[in-house]
């Protein structure tokens, strides 16, 4: 039985082409774009759950005047001594590239971490060679990841090869591990022994990226832990450090989605977005089923009479619909083939449109055919079922002698409401991805406060003088600045205080050591006072510019005011000698925080220089040629200032482009759901239509007709949406330190889009409607 349902259904799409080819591209445009979200949600929601012991570790991070991923290298040892009981205590350190020499050849690895034995007890590395006991116990020892070996020593055996790193270190590599998986917050391309370089400080502030993570055993609790913190900080820092510092237990699956942490190996990624990810997945699956249903339904009444014949020969309703649903089985798994055939195409590109990666690999894992499964048969039944149904209450003798427009007009209230809630899924994600591109518009192009065009930054190097010697000389070179970091680096932050101004309580601000070209460079404005000016010798109070947030904290709103105020910053005194505005050094998630400037020559490590920008390749190859001169034994490595401040905003980036990607693939899909649907009306009312243009009716009546079905619907929609889009992106908003004002404006956008879209689909089959021969629409049966 089922092979002869199976022969039907071949001979009707055969039969039928053009429909068939519609319906089944729609719903494998749905399927692929509601698998490729499933992966990627999957991917996200998944971070770090992969090690044996996720459920049990924490990474053990400080909360001084702010939240910090890392803590001081002094804490890891005194938490072996006074927790005896932890199962494993790890510190892991990362950096972002250095300079390494092999055969005398001299590359930029990125990536780098350092790691203890117990780093491979704690994540679940899978070793392609060497001890994982052992491999990282010894001092100057090297672990790589596959492709990093690759890279470095092409087909190459790298086990045992040397790497000098830095112009410091001889390291011996000693294991080989496959590359990381894309869902871990680990990022690092290749590990130094811990033994290597470990720093043994007794600071507790000390907390410039020091990683330290804890795996706790079966019969202890976080909570356990986290009550003995504080007594554990008081004795052995004491009782002054633990008023003001705390350690917390961050659990490893909360990491990649901590917002509170931003200054990390990997920036963290909001829940809300990942669901409001799954949600726009959900609704392209919902809108090419309702698709599918209302194109099979069309299809279903123009075969009526078909299914008449069928009727009177003997067929029982459960053999029209088991027909039926063969039929359209086949149709979802047509489009399943094609949805997958195209996803294994897209895979490839998947990092570099959406910014997360997603193997090949993953289509066969059991999770992932579960889901492919489920989504297939929710297809199936979803969009089979309705039309089937349609198919089977057919009146057999009506159909044989009256045409199919009357011999059934369907349930108009249901397919009403399923175009209405196709009408609210898209006015929903056309008012979502409007209100993304004006806050991603707002946050990426708000003021950052300095210059950032034609900038390149570098490592100074060992001979200042002679650097300032080779740039000043550089006719392509329009200005340059010495300094510890450029505006859009932070990396020293310490405390400040001023008690006589009425500030008793200590807060938190970022310092940087600036030359005397810094401010007029990167057009920092200046507000009041004097700018930083070249000092032959130190100051005994030291002289300070400030931004105007660091007045804010101070209580003083005129910068004038400010002049010759002294604070406390750190441990020393300083005088306030003038105020800049505000400038952006952190991601934009964060409200800008205090910060001041001052003058140090033997604090400078960083070189900006702008240049010109019609001899932008010509200038920054004749730096990197007299740079090299003057360090024979390091690598020139520079890094363009707007490429750094890009960084800091890409997980937004590929966040919009995202939305506007399956957005559009969503009104792409209503688009020939509502194609479906007209078609339906179409044949349905063709002789209505023949009777209207007989009595006189235009086609501009005609085509009126068919709009006014779809105006109320689409104003119904309208106010069911509008509340849901402000909930939704009013909570995605508050992600954002400085953001956008909802107004009504966006919400009409996604009216007029809709309009739009329905009003120009619904014209052009209308149109042909109104345009056929109406005598021939009269004489049809």
């Amino acid at each position: 039985m089922f092979k002869h349902y199976f022969r039907i259904a071949i001979r009707s799409i055969a039969r039928y082409k053009a429909y068939a080819a519609i319906n089944i591209f729609g719903l494998a445009l749905g399927l692929a774009s509601c698998i490729a979200i499933f992966l990627i949600v999957r991917n996200e929601l998944s971070y770090d759950q992969y090690h044996k012991h996720a459920q049990r570790t924490y990474r053990i991070t400080s909360l001084g005047l702010d939240y910090n991923p890392s803590v001081s290298f002094a804490v890891a040892p005194a938490l072996k001594n006074d927790f005896p009981e932890l199962e494993h205590v790890s510190q892991y350190y990362y950096w972002r590239e250095s300079m390494i020499e092999i055969n005398n050849d001299r590359h930029i690895i990125k990536d780098v971490g350092a790691a203890d034995t117990e780093f491979a007890k704690i994540f679940d590395l899978e070793w392609l060679a060497g001890d994982p006991e052992s491999a990282l116990e010894a001092p100057n020892t090297m672990v790589l990841t596959a492709t990093a070996a690759k890279q470095y020593f092409g087909d190459q055996n790298p086990m045992g090869q040397t790497i000098r790193m830095d112009n410091n270190w001889e390291l011996k590599i000693t294991g080989l591990i496959k590359d990381l998986p894309s869902n871990t917050h680990l990022t690092f391309k290749s590990l130094v022994s811990w033994a290597t370089f470990h720093d043994e400080t007794r600071n507790f502030w000390a907390i410039q990226g020091g990683y330290l993570y804890v795996t706790l055993p079966d019969n202890l609790s976080a909570n356990n832990i986290a009550q003995r913190l504080p007594s554990f900080i008081k004795k052995n820092w004491g009782e002054d450090v633990a008023k003001e510092g705390t350690l917390l237990l961050q659990p490893l699956k909360d990491i990649h989605y901590d917002q509170r942490y931003l200054n990390q190996t990997s920036m963290p990624r909001s829940k809300q977005s990942i669901y409001g990810l799954a949600a726009v997945g959900l609704f392209i699956l919902v809108i090419a089923c309702i698709n599918f249903v209302n194109m099979a339904t069309a299809f279903a009444i123009k075969r009526s009479k078909d299914v008449g014949i069928r009727k009177v020969i003997g067929a029982k309703p459960i053999q029209i619909i088991n027909s039926a649903l063969s039929e359209i089985a086949l149709q979802v798994i047509i489009a399943l083939t094609l949805a997958i055939g195209g996803l294994l195409l897209f895979i490839p590109y998947a990092e570099r449109f959406f910014g997360i990666r997603i193997t090949a690999d993953q289509l066969s894992q059991a999770d992932v055919v579960i889901g492919l499964l489920t989504i297939t048969f929710f297809a199936i039944l979803i969009s089979g079922l309705y039309p089937a149904l349609i198919q089977a209450r057919f009146n057999q003798l009506q159909l044989l002698k009256s045409s199919f427009s009357t011999a059934t007009k369907g349930n108009a209230t249901l397919k009403r409401g399923l175009i209405g809630i196709q009408f609210v899924v898209t006015q929903l994600l056309i008012m979502s991805t409007f209100i993304v591109a004006k806050q991603m518009d707002f946050f990426l192009n708000r003021d950052i406060g300095f210059d950032k065009e034609s900038i390149i930054t570098f490592d100074m190097g060992k001979n200042p003088e002679g650097l300032r010697e080779v740039l000043s000389s550089q006719p392509g070179v329009k200005d340059f600045s010495f300094a510890s970091v450029a505006p859009a680096y932070n990396s020293n932050y310490m405390p400040f205080s001023a008690p006589h101004l009425g500030m008793d309580e200590v807060d938190v601000t970022e310092m940087k050591v600036v030359d005397e070209n810094y401010l007029p460079m990167f057009k920092l404005q200046l507000m009041a006072g004097l700018p930083i000016a070249k000092r032959a010798v130190p100051d005994s109070i030291l002289k300070i510019v400030v931004n105007h947030t660091f007045l804010t904290r101070l209580g003083i709103k005129n910068p004038e005011e400010a002049l010759g105020e002294q604070v406390n910053v750190g441990d020393r005194r300083a005088e306030i000698q003038g105020v800049v505005a505000d400038f952006q050094s952190e991601s934009k998630h964060k409200k800008i925080r205090a910060c001041f400037l001052y003058y140090n020559p033997e604090r400078f490590h960083q070189a900006s220089v702008k240049i010109q920008s019609s001899s932008m390749k010509q200038t920054v190859a004749s730096i990197g040629k007299e740079w090299s001169a003057l360090n024979p034994e390091s690598l020139f490595n520079y890094e363009f200032l707007d490429d750094k401040v890009a960084r800091l905003y890409k997980q937004e980036q590929t966040l919009y482009h995202t939305f506007k990607v399956f957005t559009s693939i969503a009104i792409a899909i209503s688009c020939i759901g509502l194609l479906g649907l007209v078609s339906l009306m179409a044949v349905q009312r063709v002789k209505e239509i023949g009777v209207r243009k007989v009595l006189g009716a235009s086609v501009q009546n005609i085509v009126m007709l068919f709009l006014g079905d779809f105006v109320l619907l689409i104003v119904i929609a309208f106010v069911i949406a509008v509340p849901i889009a402000w909930y939704a992106m009013n909570s995605w908003l508050q992600e954002f330190a400085y953001q956008i004002s909802i107004t009504p404006l966006h919400f009409i956008v996604g009216l007029l889009a809709t309009l739009f879209v329905a009003g120009t689909t619904v014209f052009i089959r209308s149109f042909i409607a109104a345009t056929n021969n109406p005598i021939k629409a009269i004489k049809e049966d």
